[in-house]
């Protein structure tokens, strides 16, 4: 896992837990939704807020993102592979060199 330095953290009101999605393994607990080079493969994070979120590099593979909420998010280079895009809205996301290689989508995801 990508270790996070408390300066860099970007606080907000809540505490997300990710968990693993099938094993429910806590994978990360943060105050923020700015993780740059995150390493949350197979994570749920459905239908998280993740708006404006900077996720540039993360790897995500895997990751069950249906629902989610990315507006705005920067997914620069973040491998998306085989992640579950249902429903996600991804309108306005900086999607440049990310990897969406085999990613789950449906008439309701918004690019």
């Amino acid at each position: 896992m990508v270790p996070l330095m408390r300066s860099n953290l970007t606080p907000k009101d809540y505490t997300m837990k990710i968990l693993h999605k099938t094993t429910g393994e806590l994978l990360l607990e943060t105050e923020t939704t700015n993780l740059p080079g995150a390493n949350l493969p197979g994570a749920n994070l459905s239908g998280a807020d993740l708006s404006g979120a900077d996720l540039s590099g993360a790897k995500l593979f895997g990751t069950d993102l249906s629902g989610a909420k990315l507006s705005r998010a920067d997914l620069f280079c973040a491998d998306l592979s085989r992640a579950d895009l249902s429903g996600a809205d991804l309108s306005g996301a900086y999607l440049s060199r990310a990897n969406l290689f085999a990613t789950k989508t449906d008439p309701l995801t918004k690019f």
